[in-house]
């Protein structure tokens, strides 16, 4: 259930707290709805709906008689925080007032306070022991899925410089954001994790327009060909990770800032040999090139990458494939102060 700050005790000088009756939330399998008094403090002053935002997003809508302000996002949008207990997911929003100075007289004055206000969305933990895919109903921050073979998938954001997990999936136009697959062991033999397709749509279906399929043809990054955008594999540096990059855009038509990005991840044993089928190219300096020095492989990126002939998929441990569900990100148009 969504959970309102306690109201701090009075102190001379503090500044103004919000009513706890002044906001309410509820949560559902992947959203989360709030309303809002356009009173916020109780104090008589109401508020405008362009000085508050839910992590950033806007008002989603409003109703003057009732003097209600609405707000309505996906679990992982709006600038959501997760944290994982060993019992449940925690989906952390902030509700953020910032007054404006009032701008219909001479005074540069503003007669409410900022305030910044905690809402969060509690989730049991549903945990999947069975070989099938997990089909959530709510959308991971990493995805995970636990095969026979004990085989971990994920698909993270990270920080520039790699080191890290990116707390924020808000990008602006131009920022590069940056991927990292990995494929994790357990009593198993070492392995090599390849990203086979990826597909960016404005909402949570993958086979929905519009799209832009920008990883194809069984690993080919094909952004940077297209746009000319600095989009491509990094150089691989151990075989059960791939880091890629990608630089953020939006939709030109009925877009919101949102992007869905959903992919296919591959293991196949670190012994077995790359071929077409399994590679991570990128278009470099105008030529292909592979993440893993494989560039005779990516040849084919321009046409078919499809087997020449059948491959023994029980030689050397064999091939798994899962499809995680990425949360979205959302891209600004530019940068606002």
């Amino acid at each position: 259930m969504p959970q309102a700050p306690a109201s701090p005790p009075f102190v001379p000088g503090m500044p103004q707290v919000p009513a706890l009756s002044s906001v309410a939330a509820t949560c559902d399998e992947n959203m989360v709805h709030v309303q809002v008094k356009k009173d916020l403090f109780g104090s008589g002053e109401l508020i405008q709906a362009s000085d508050i935002s839910l992590g950033g997003c806007g008002v989603t809508g409003e109703d003057s008689v009732a003097q209600l302000l609405y707000f309505q996002s996906y679990l992982q949008a709006c600038g959501s925080q997760v944290v994982m207990t060993n019992d449940s997911l925690v989906y952390s929003f902030s509700l953020t007032y910032i007054p404006r100075a009032i701008s219909d007289t001479s005074a540069p004055i503003v007669r409410t306070s900022g305030a910044v206000i905690g809402i969060e969305c509690h989730y049991l933990r549903l945990h999947n022991v069975s070989s099938n895919a997990l089909q959530p109903a709510w959308i991971p921050y990493a995805a995970t899925k636990t095969a026979e073979e004990l085989l971990v998938f994920s698909l993270k954001l990270m920080t520039d410089d790699w080191k890290f997990e990116r707390p924020s999936n808000i990008y602006y136009m131009g920022d590069l954001i940056h991927f990292e697959a990995s494929v994790k062991q357990y009593n198993h033999v070492p392995l090599r994790v390849f990203v086979d397709t990826c597909v960016v749509t404005a909402v949570p279906d993958a086979a929905a327009a519009p799209s832009y399929l920008f990883i194809q043809n069984h690993g080919c990054l094909v952004d940077s060909k297209l746009t000319g955008s600095s989009s491509r594999f990094l150089p691989r540096t151990q075989d059960f990770k791939l880091q890629f990059q990608l630089e953020a855009f939006r939709f030109q038509q009925g877009d919101t800032g949102s992007l869905f990005i959903t992919c296919l991840l591959k293991a196949t044993a670190a012994a077995s040999p790359t071929d077409a089928e399994h590679k991570a190219c990128s278009f470099v300096g105008h030529k292909w090139a592979g993440a893993g020095g494989e560039d005779q492989l990516c040849s084919c990126c321009d046409g078919s990458c499809g087997s020449r002939k059948a491959r023994d998929l029980t030689s050397v441990s064999g091939m798994w494939t899962w499809h995680p569900f990425f949360r979205p990100l959302s891209v600004c148009a530019d940068y606002t102060f």
